[in-house]
């Protein structure tokens, strides 16, 4: 339960300290929370909502490369990035079917 409150209260916080709810940044925000707001964008983009169309992988993967450093921690994104064909193996086996 720890954890799940610090990804639930840090996820939206940003490396470079603009995110929110507190503006904390780089290694002040937790782990946890680095690695799911980096899978939580990436999820997003890459699905289809009823007010936009799916990202491509390469063009979401692109944003992500562009925001390390900013929203992302720079070491956990070439991190993602070299386990990206797992991460879409999951992906695939939790997409809603609708």
């Amino acid at each position: 339960m720890q954890m799940s409150r610090k990804i639930a209260v840090n996820h939206h916080e940003k490396w470079d300290g603009s995110g929110y709810p507190r503006g904390i940044a780089g290694e002040e925000i937790p782990l946890e929370a680095r690695i799911v707001a980096i899978a939580d964008v990436f999820d997003a983009l890459t699905s289809e909502r009823p007010y936009k169309k799916a990202w491509s992988v390469e063009k979401a993967v692109g944003l992500l490369k562009e925001e390390a450093g900013h929203h992302f921690d720079p070491d956990l994104v070439p991190i993602f990035e070299s386990i990206l064909e797992k991460a879409l193996e999951i992906k695939a086996d939790f997409t809603d079917d609708i």
